[in-house]
């Protein structure tokens, strides 16, 4: 039997990872993704991380807000505050006068 060269593997697990990187990473609400302003987020979320991205996305569009006791007090809103803030960013908008 014949061994695969390291070259030809590196290849062909490279073309693997290209191939893989560049396929849609959308998944539909029906099956559990959770979007919020356009943006995936991920599926599966508690209620308070989904309260935390929502909260967090308005924020980094120029409206603070958070709820300091779910903050301070739920890990989940917590973490999901900082994911909306932080994928939310591009969409703050300033008004030039």
């Amino acid at each position: 039997m014949k061994s695969i060269k390291p070259i030809s593997t590196i290849i062909l697990l490279s073309s693997f990872f290209l191939y893989n990187g560049c396929t849609p990473s959308k998944v539909p609400v029906s099956k559990g993704g959770y979007y919020h302003s356009d943006i995936y987020f991920g599926k599966n979320f508690s209620d308070h991380f989904k309260q935390g991205i929502e909260d967090g996305c308005t924020t980094s569009k120029g409206d603070y807000k958070k709820s300091h006791w779910l903050f301070n007090n739920a890990k989940d809103y917590n973490d999901g505050w900082f994911l909306g803030r932080n994928r939310c960013k591009h969409l703050l908008v300033l008004d030039e006068e």
